[in-house]
């Protein structure tokens, strides 16, 4: 867990604009026309529409997309009461969490009311606002009352996010937990200490997911709940049992499964030794759980331990709930969020536990490999598949169950719709992958005895962009497949040293001395060279024993480049060839030539990139707009690389009229339209979005691309090889999985396109 001081907390709270949300304006109001619109006279044109058909406020208003988090401040965090006011930081935090997981707005209302009766009064008269309600931080057993009355009085989704979010989170976390120990929900012991309205929601959740009720021992600051008491409440007495047993200790023996909401350091290591074979801890007390994971892991080698705490495995975290539930109850307007739709959500992530978990999550909690087991059994609150998975399971169960206003009927659009909510889909990946799928085409791959290679590969076979061919050392290359993935043995792997291949060396030997006998090359220094693992995955596509070659992971852009020019040579008339990196980011995709070959390339050379760069952007169903960059603009410098820029342009306007191209221009201006229509109407781009720039030299281009992927939110591709005869690419040193699996399509994509013609440049 991060640690921080007094001061860290409060700094982070005063410094700037004080506090944590914002209202940000969702429409233009720069000029007096748009304030018109906006509010007076033409606000009231939407108000009369709403007055006649109060649902339109759907269409006119925020409401759909603004739930309320509403406390009276009575049980906040593990401080207590503390009132409305004090607890109005955690009920901002709760509205940032809502906005950056699920793109979901919201108003934090802090109502000083502790009478459970005028509470309610008070946020069913402001509930025509919001299109959902998340009741926060309300104490036991005033909470029960609020959220029922409100649920059965109020047609919007409300929830009590205390007494439903650590049930939903940790039944998923129970299920597979179960599943992993191969036990039964019907079958265990299940003891919960703490009989707050967490505890018994909790308790309540999993004898919905099967536990029998009967089976479910419930323990508060007195004791065992018990029929015996006389203090129990209708909700405490729900679980009383028919027991002698007082204490914890007395109760937790053969207990299948502990459930901790209660506080620190009250479950010792002899009671968890007193527990039935692999037992189930769910120690949830924060910051302090009810047992160390240290002490846990030492007490017994067979527990599943899970905490509420990010620095030790199976975090329960009520994030990976509320912001998706919500999402998907008010994109199908919802009436409730009933227990179809909690549960939707716990089988949800139980299932997405399982999945092969995403490279950007295992950088994120530093890990190698997160795999569903003992320390991993729910999903992470960073993995960006949560949006996706959740959020269309709550909304199809709310349509199932019937309280679903406006049905999802395209749930590819939905989900493709949320992606592009949240910053994480891209239309350009999409369409990479769909395109490299339409004809499965054979990819060598160099570097499969490195952990990214191989998971990289079993993505790309399940995901059928491509068939993988592996080069390299075998015996290294199965090792990683058995420790790292379940990759089938059916992926060929060459092992280019074993004898077995002599008669493929001779042969590729053979015929790259035919093509550089006349070039200053021998028979032998050809034998020599097809035993470079480069110029042999070079060879194969060269020999038609595979359709493209992707390597260099582990070497030198120049050793994968130099190989490929020697054997396939280029594709155009002038042989030129290029690099291009794809940029993706929130605002867009863009191109960027030549960021890797061409160091100080003249106006041919310029010329060439360009129209091999378009060529190469069009295969991705875009039509390129293209700004010719340099540190001038339109001739307001007449030498150096302004004047070589400005010439290429020149030639391409005459020569190719119908692309739309122009140059020399600043990077500013080439991004900001309406700051180039300002001042350079003439600029034959006009008011078009530029997605394809042209450096003037190498330095440029490529501190421009690393910039990018360092300092921005960028997702890049790349380098993309162009003008090179044969689809052959090189990764950049060290390539994520994703950088690889998105350039092994890349590379089938250019196998499917591959022509013998020279392109006439």
């Amino acid at each position: 867990m991060a640690t921080f001081t007094k001061d860290d907390a409060l700094r982070y709270h005063e410094q700037g604009k004080p506090g944590k949300i914002e209202v940000v304006p969702t429409k233009p109001y720069s000029t007096q026309y748009d304030l018109s619109l906006a509010y007076s006279p033409g606000v009231a044109e939407p108000c009369l529409e709403i007055e006649k058909n109060p649902e339109d406020a759907y269409r006119y208003t925020a409401k759909g997309n603004l739930v309320a988090v509403i406390s009276n401040g009575t049980a906040v965090l593990g401080l207590g009461d503390i009132g409305a006011l004090a607890g109005k930081p955690v009920m901002e935090g709760k509205a940032l969490l809502f906005k950056i997981f699920a793109d979901v707005d919201v108003f934090d209302i802090e109502v000083n009311e502790k009478d459970p009766k005028k509470f309610i009064e008070a946020v069913k008269a402001i509930s025509p606002t919001f299109g959902g309600i998340n009741l926060e931080d309300i104490k036991a057993p005033e909470c029960f009352e609020i959220e029922e009355t409100l649920i059965r009085e109020l047609n919007i989704p409300v929830m009590h996010d205390d007494q439903h979010g650590t049930a939903i989170i940790s039944g998923a976390a129970l299920i597979n937990a179960l599943e992993l120990v191969s036990k039964k929900p019907q079958d265990v012991k299940v003891v919960v200490n703490g009989a707050g309205a967490s505890g018994i929601m909790c308790a309540r959740f999993y004898v919905s997911l099967g536990v029998k009720k009967e089976n479910v021992w419930m323990v508060d600051s007195k004791g065992l709940l018990t029929k015996k008491r006389t203090d129990l409440n209708e909700m405490k007495l729900y679980f009383a049992q028919d027991s002698n047993l007082v204490t914890l200790e007395e109760v937790i023996a053969n207990a299948d499964v502990f459930l901790g909401l209660s506080k620190g350091n009250i479950l010792s290591k002899e009671m968890v030794r007193s527990m039935a074979k692999d037992p189930i801890v769910f120690a949830m007390a924060n910051p302090t759980p009810e047992i160390s994971y240290e002490n846990a892991m030492d007490a017994r080698k067979d527990i599943i331990f899970a905490t509420g705490r990010s620095d030790y495995p199976n975090q329960v975290n009520n994030v990976l709930g509320f912001p998706f539930i919500f999402r998907g109850a008010l994109d199908v307007r919802a009436t409730v969020i009933n227990e179809e739709m909690k549960k939707a959500a716990t089988y949800a992530l139980a299932a997405l536990a399982k999945e092969d978990v995403p490279e950007k999550v295992n950088a994120a909690y530093n890990s190698k490999n997160l795999t569903f087991g003992r320390e991993y059994i729910i999903p992470k609150p960073l993995d960006p598949r949560l949006i996706t998975v959740v959020a269309p399971a709550v909304a199809k169960a709310a349509m199932d169950s019937g309280v679903a206003k406006s049905p999802i009927k395209d749930w590819d659009a939905y989900r493709i719709k949320l992606m592009k909510q949240m910053g994480i889909y891209n239309k350009l990946t999409d369409v990479i992958h769909t395109k490299a799928k339409q004809q499965l085409k054979r990819i060598v791959i160099s570097d499969a005895e490195n952990y990214n290679v191989i998971k990289a590969v079993q993505m790309i076979v399940e995901q059928k962009i491509a068939a993988p061919i592996l080069i390299g050392n075998r015996a290294k290359i199965e090792a990683n497949i058995r420790e790292n993935c379940a990759l089938g043995c059916d992926v060929p792997i060459i092992d280019y040293n074993d004898l077995i291949e002599t008669d493929r060396l001779e042969h590729y030997a053979q015929l790259l001395f035919q093509k550089r006998q006349r070039k200053g090359s021998n028979l032998d220094e050809a034998r020599q060279l097809v035993r470079n693992i480069d110029y042999f995955g070079v060879m194969m596509v060269e020999a038609g024993d595979a359709d493209g070659f992707l390597a260099g992971f582990s070497t030198k852009y120049s050793n994968t480049i130099k190989p490929a020019l020697q054997i396939c040579g280029t594709n155009n008339s002038l042989n030129h060839a290029a690099g291009m990196y794809v940029v993706m980011n929130k605002k867009g995709t863009f191109f960027f030539a030549d960021t890797t070959i061409n160091h100080t390339p003249n106006t041919r050379t310029l010329i060439d990139t360009t129209l091999l760069t378009v060529n190469e952007v069009r295969k991705f169903n875009m039509e390129p707009v293209v700004a010719m960059v340099s540190y001038s603009n339109f001739g307001s410098t007449r030498t150096g690389s302004p004047q070589e820029v400005r010439d290429a342009v020149s030639y391409l306007h005459k020569e190719y009229p119908e692309l739309i191209v122009d140059g020399e221009m600043q990077a500013n201006y080439a991004f900001n339209k309406q700051m180039r229509m300002e001042k350079f109407p003439f600029s034959k781009i006009g008011n078009r979005d530029v997605n394809t720039i042209i450096f003037p030299n190498l330095s440029s281009g490529n501190i421009a691309y690393k910039m990018m992927m360092e300092i921005t939110d960028a997702e890049i591709i790349g380098p993309i090889l162009l003008g090179i005869k044969k689809p052959i690419n090189v990764l950049q040193m060290g390539a994520s999985i994703r950088e690889i699996v998105n350039m092994a399509a890349i590379t089938a994509i250019g196998a499917q396109t591959y022509s013998d013609e020279i392109l006439k440049l």
